[in-house]
């Protein structure tokens, strides 16, 4: 990315700060690469593929990206100042922030899902970069890495809490989101695919409203208190109450019916929903 974009080399093997300045365009041919990135950033044009997923330079401020993920930029312009944050994997060794990482879900968002900062929240981000590329700059001593990893870790807090905001400051986007989110379930539902095609995946509901598993699963936590899959296992838990009150079927016959192919994993789950077992909650029923 240096090299391609004409940029002195790095400071630092494993990590590397770019400052973003109106006049800059940057160019990456097709990569991927074991690095962790950030970016800032408010995009006047160019072509910026994520993941598979073209980016929308409308929509955002600030992309995460995961290693091992494919990235093209081409003639990308900027309005103003921004920054680009990349670091290796390997450069968390020792660090609590090696498994801590694997937390924050925005990394596995798409491009389109960016996070939107309010002006007082990019000066927090600002500041932490400006912390980072401090001592970045300083002679490399025996604190160095702590201390930026240090800003690190609180510039990816500071993102969960902004992107929490985000969701609640949305919730006419979110309404609509649950609504979606309930009928392409019901649909699945009332064209018995869970018979053909077993129990709907977090990744195929996503899929059909367009959204990245883990954002929709984070969108859907804050409007109702529950994940996509919890919410599957609810609609499910519902149909099957109905069957068991309405229908002739026993219970292996209506986990069948539903998708399930194992009955334990059906009982345990309908016992968590509802209290009883499905048998028990049957039988009360007839008593």
């Amino acid at each position: 990315m240096h090299r391609d974009n004409g940029f002195l080399p790095p400071e630092h093997p494993m990590l590397s700060l770019v400052r973003i300045t109106p006049d800059l365009v940057l160019n990456f041919k097709e990569f991927t690469c074991d690095f962790y990135m950030i970016g800032l950033k408010d995009v006047k044009a160019g072509h910026w593929l994520y993941g598979r997923t073209k980016f929308d330079h409308d929509k955002g401020s600030m992309v995460f990206w995961k290693p091992r993920q494919i990235i093209e930029i081409k003639n990308l312009e900027f309005e103003e100042d921004g920054f680009i944050l990349l670091f290796h994997e390997d450069f968390l060794l020792g660090n609590s922030l090696q498994g801590e990482i694997q937390q924050y879900s925005f990394f596995d968002y798409e491009t389109n899902e960016a996070l939107h900062l309010s002006p007082k929240e990019e000066k927090v981000m600002r500041a932490l970069y400006e912390s980072i590329a401090l001592e970045y700059a300083n002679n490399q001593d025996e604190y160095s890495k702590d201390i930026i990893l240090a800003n690190v870790n609180s510039l990816l807090r500071y993102s969960e809490r902004f992107y929490k905001r985000q969701f609640i400051n949305r919730k006419n986007l979110t309404g609509k989101t649950v609504t979606a989110f309930t009928k392409s379930l019901e649909k699945y539902i009332n064209e018995d695919r869970l018979t053909k095609d077993g129990l709907p995946s977090v990744a195929e509901m996503a899929a059909q409203l367009q959204m990245s598993p883990r954002y929709l699963s984070n969108l859907l936590k804050i409007e109702t208190g529950k994940t996509t899959q919890e919410l599957i296992h609810i609609a499910l838990i519902a149909v099957a109450k109905n069957k068991l009150r309405t229908g002739n079927e026993n219970v292996s016959e209506i986990a069948f019916e539903l998708g399930f192919e194992n009955l334990s994993y059906f009982a345990k789950l309908f016992k968590k929903e509802t209290g009883s077992s499905p048998k028990d909650f049957k039988n009360h029923l007839l008593n």
